[in-house]
């Protein structure tokens, strides 16, 4: 063992300290403290066995914002960056659980193919599927709308992006050294606290707004506080379809708008915009991408809660001054074939790697 890894468990071996020492004398660690142990993990300094505890640990006492912050800046440190063109509008970043979805039917595709057609740039992340949900993600879903996005180069990501604004960050190839925690995940059976990072951090540097999933109201207050001290001046939370970013239409939307450290609470309701339903649920991806096209065509099951969706984050970006005008020009969109058109001219762009 090399004196550099026997050092490298010895100060792990202090963080574990602090997170697992039990409910009375257990301390937060600081944001230089938890930036250190997440390196220490996804390097490999820290046994399996220490990963373990401390994971198991910190879910269990619940991290604190600085110790979020700290994580979030090794993920910044480590991961991949993409840059918008000077001049260019700023991005809808979208931060949503990458284990996946299992119970409702996406919407966040089609959102996205709206989206882009009205001229607003798009961020998503993910994985493939992975512990503990196991569910469908973003690379399956744009696979099944035959646009597959598995295996670029980053550097072609970003010339993606400058093209069409579209970035889709796919984690197995392009932050491979955040793989290594997977297996820790199916072994406790619970989501550690480092997923949390997936809902808070983006690959996309510079002005953007964040669109991070909670479930429970302390997780939202968490991300605010720890997001705040890491930078991030454009928030937007959302208690969404499973955790993510999915606005439902069976019931209101509890959001928050978080502008320079103030919060302001959105509480929207489908029903008063012509989009109520009961939200669709998931069954297998050959229905899903019957219901998919069908949208497209501006039809089917999942047709309002696309409208609905794509019309509130054109609202809430800017692009309509009022939520009933955003629905309206997604509607439009969806009834002049504008985004299935998009979805063309990304699988034309997309082909063109495969002749080159």
């Amino acid at each position: 063992m090399t004196s550099a890894v026997s050092s490298g468990r010895e100060r792990f071996k202090q963080h574990l300290r602090k997170v697992g020492s039990g409910e009375h004398t257990s301390k937060g660690m600081s944001r230089e403290e938890a930036a250190d142990a997440l390196e220490l993990m996804l390097q490999g300094e820290a046994t399996p066995a220490q990963i373990g505890a401390f994971l198991i640990a910190h879910r269990i006492r619940r991290p604190e914002p600085q110790e979020l912050t700290g994580m979030l800046d090794t993920y910044r440190h480590h991961g991949p960056v993409i840059r918008s063109n000077p001049g260019a509008k700023q991005p809808i970043c979208f931060g949503m659980p990458f284990d996946g979805r299992t119970r409702t039917a996406p919407i966040y595709p089609l959102t996205t193919l709206v989206l882009l057609a009205c001229g607003q740039p798009v961020v998503l992340q993910g994985g493939d599927r992975m512990p503990i949900k196991y569910g469908v993600t973003a690379i399956d879903l744009f696979g099944q709308l035959k646009l597959d996005l598995a295996d670029l180069p980053l550097s072609t990501v970003q010339e993606g992006f400058n093209s069409n604004g579209f970035a889709l960050i796919h984690q197995p190839d392009h932050f491979p050294i955040a793989e290594s925690l997977i297996s820790y995940r199916e072994e406790l059976g619970k989501r550690p606290p480092v997923a949390s990072l997936e809902l808070l951090w983006t690959p996309h540097e510079g002005e953007h707004l964040l669109v991070s999933g909670f479930v429970h109201p302390p997780t939202e207050s968490r991300a605010w506080a720890a997001l705040e001290l890491a930078g991030e001046n454009d928030l937007l939370t959302v208690k969404g379809l499973e955790g993510g970013t999915d606005l439902p239409i069976g019931r209101a939307c509890i959001t928050a708008r978080v502008r320079d450290g103030k919060a302001e609470r959105l509480i929207l309701h489908p029903r008063d915009h012509g989009c109520h339903d009961a939200d669709v649920e998931w069954t297998d991806e050959a229905t899903w991408l019957e219901q998919a096209e069908q949208a497209l065509q501006n039809k089917g099951p999942l047709c309002d809660a696309v409208r609905w969706n794509a019309g509130a984050y054109l609202w809430f970006n800017g692009c309509s001054k009022r939520l009933e005008s955003g629905i309206e020009k997604a509607a439009d969109v969806l009834k002049t074939g504008r985004a299935q058109a998009m979805l063309d001219q990304l699988q034309t762009w997309r082909r063109s790697f495969s002749i080159r």
